[in-house]
């Protein structure tokens, strides 16, 4: 399988399995900052609909921050992975504690991102969930789980990458779930890019902005 050049060029390349939703005053393109905000951008400028950002923060095992035991996402909504935290023996108090770290975190990227901008109404609404690629699929459950909250209409999830097993227990959850490949040595979302450098809270503003402008 060949890998994407960046992200944007990912997003170009999930767009085009998404021209039913161009122009659809009932879609919203919603990104998991920050590696997701560039591939979602491509997919709302070129089906001219508005972009935002849906800020989901992975709950580390703790001395083991790599490892996902769960995530947080705007909203409140929290998702545990049953089988690490119950295989490590993560008590309550200590993902008590990660979640309250991770949701200061959560808290200053609303306020980066967005400032005084309400996010937008997903009621009703097809939201386009978009990431950078799907490894554990972690995140984009917590995300799922807080727009079923916000009594989303109807869930997509596009990715450009992901682990097959992790792309199969999303379709569970999600009503459509787009990931372009799933090679079976999946590995890391980054060895399917060749660039994968970190995108900047800089660029997710930017990117943003360039997007409300488009649509004001």
């Amino acid at each position: 399988m060949e890998r994407f050049t960046n992200r944007r060029e990912a997003g170009h390349a999930l767009a085009r399995h998404l021209r039913a939703f161009a122009n659809d005053s009932d879609a919203v393109v919603l990104a998991l900052p920050r590696g997701g905000v560039p591939v979602a951008y491509e997919i709302a400028r070129e089906l001219d609909l508005p972009l935002d950002v849906f800020i989901v923060r992975k709950l580390g095992v703790p001395r083991y921050e790599e490892l996902a035991m769960g995530a947080i996402a705007s909203g409140g909504a929290r998702v545990l992975n049953d089988e690490v935290v119950h295989r490590l023996g993560i008590s309550e108090e200590e993902i008590d504690a990660v979640a309250a770290r991770e949701q200061l975190e959560l808290e200053r990227r609303e306020r980066e991102y967005r400032g005084d901008t309400s996010p937008l109404d997903v009621t009703g609404k097809t939201a386009i969930l978009v990431d950078d690629g799907l490894a554990t699929g972690s995140t984009m459950r917590a995300a799922i789980q807080a727009l079923r909250q916000k009594n989303a209409g109807q869930i997509i999830v596009a990715v450009p990458v992901g682990a097959p097993d992790s792309c199969e227990r999303i379709a569970r959850e999600a009503d459509r779930v787009l990931c372009a490949i799933q090679p079976e040595d999946f590995q890391a979302v980054g060895a399917w890019y060749e660039d994968f450098s970190q995108t900047t809270d800089a660029e997710v503003c930017e990117l943003l902005s360039e997007n409300a402008h488009a649509h004001t």
